[in-house]
């Protein structure tokens, strides 16, 4: 693998090596109005949820590499201490590009990019109509990691109000991924869609111990055809397979016919990578098969 020392390395460099690492991040488009009244819109991925209790978001305003200075948002947020952070999803991802611009400080970005500003409730930055989400905010601290071009100032938010468009609550109260249809930012113009087929669940309780990598059998640890994902799936299980469900399986046809072949194992596991393609409902026999 490739070292890279952060000490040894050009800021610009280490940048997109870090930025291409850790991706993708949702993007806050965040609204801010100085002490004039003048509203500012710039989209950040350095951002994130903290809290829930109480509800924190955290972004980062970073000094610019090229000449070391700072951004509106920044100054904005030292004067008024407020913001409204808007999640982008793809019907404004255009849009939201055109408020990275780095356009003079009497200029309303809002008015750049064709969005509609619309009134906060408790706090004085406008909200982004388009926005499927709003979130206004107090600023309740902002820590400074540098002073160097590239260094971070980490303005930690406190939600004091959430604007939900209706259209993408489901049925259980929950947000439907698919209908919020979020952007999330990579290194350099990547971007990447979260909805459609990049979206899947990954289910796993955290409470009910499962039985680990450690107890599967050693000639499925040791395997040279079954992925991680594979591996994963069967540490995932609660209990091992009973002696009732692993005879069941001898039956099977393609058991039969793996069992024939010159490499058994190597065969076996072929079919349980291919079971596992379909956990839901092929997750126990694939176990079976596992310990068989």
């Amino acid at each position: 693998m490739r070292r890279i020392i952060p000490a040894e390395t050009a800021t610009k460099d280490l940048h997109q090596f870090l930025v291409g690492s850790v991706a993708p991040r949702p993007i806050a488009l965040v609204s801010t109005i100085d002490e004039n009244g003048q509203p500012n819109l710039a989209p950040y991925s350095f951002f994130n949820a903290f809290s829930s209790n109480p509800p924190i978001l955290v972004f980062s305003s970073n000094r610019r590499v090229s000449n070391n200075t700072t951004k509106d948002t920044l100054s904005n947020v030292f004067a008024t201490r407020e913001v409204v952070i808007n999640m982008v999803n793809h019907d404004i991802v255009r849009q939201m590009a055109v408020t990275s611009v780095e356009f003079p400080t009497e200029v309303n970005e809002f008015e750049k990019a064709g969005l509609h500003a619309v009134p906060s409730e408790l706090v004085k930055p406008f909200r982004v109509q388009e926005s499927p989400v709003h979130m206004e905010c107090q600023v309740k601290d902002i820590i400074t990691l540098g002073d160097h071009g590239g260094a971070g100032h980490l303005i930690i938010c406190e939600v004091v109000m959430m604007h939900i468009a209706e259209n993408v609550i489901d049925s259980n109260n929950r947000i439907d991924p698919h209908k919020l249809d979020l952007m999330g930012r990579l290194g350099r113009a990547y971007y990447v869609r979260a909805s459609g087929e990049s979206v899947s669940p990954i289910v796993q309780s955290v409470i009910e111990l499962t039985i680990g990598f450690d107890q599967l059998p050693k000639a499925i640890q040791n395997s040279t055809v079954l992925r991680g994902n594979d591996l994963g799936l069967l540490a995932g299980l609660h209990a091992k397979p009973s002696s009732a469900e692993i005879d069941a399986v001898k039956s099977d046809p393609e058991v039969i016919k793996a069992m024939e072949a010159d490499n058994p194992t190597e065969a076996l596991h072929g079919y349980i990578r291919t079971l596992l393609e379909n956990p839901k409902d092929n997750l126990k026999k694939a176990a079976a098969i596992a310990w068989l």
